[in-house]
């Protein structure tokens, strides 16, 4: 298997990939905190915050899966009615709507990453910035 191999099955399934362990993550830190909470009588005060955090990126990098597959819930009554030019044109426009939203959520969620870089996190070792990192840079483009 040559390098370009490896790169191209990596672009075709990255999202996979990075979905599994991260449910794994969730999976094995939520059931941990609870064995810890209920039959140790202690909890941890970072469980909570990764399992946030990697709920969030599952959600983050599985839209972006579903850019990838045009999987996302869309309503195509007109699709059927229209030609192949006409299609075409409807998807550019979906596709143009898709990229003016991610431009919005990456301006907007800024001022929040500047806000984290500044004064950190209370309960993880690192700055927040880092968890919190998929705000302005969700990773996928159609």
């Amino acid at each position: 298997m040559t390098f370009r191999n490896i790169l191209h099955k990596i672009d075709d399934n990255g999202e996979r990939y990075l979905l599994l362990p991260l449910y794994a993550m969730i999976v094995i830190t939520i059931f941990m905190e609870v064995f810890r909470r209920f039959v140790l009588s202690y909890s941890s005060i970072w469980a909570e915050e990764v399992a946030r955090y990697a709920f969030i990126y599952v959600s983050w990098i599985g839209a972006s899966a579903a850019i990838k597959e045009r999987a996302h819930i869309r309503i195509d009554l007109i699709l059927p009615l229209v030609g192949n030019r006409g299609r075409a044109m409807i998807m550019i426009f979906g596709d143009l709507v898709t990229i003016v939203l991610a431009v919005l959520a990456f301006w907007w969620s800024l001022e929040s990453v500047l806000v984290s870089i500044k004064f950190g996190s209370v309960t993880m070792a690192c700055a927040s910035v880092w968890p919190g990192f998929w705000r302005p840079c969700r990773s996928g483009s159609p």
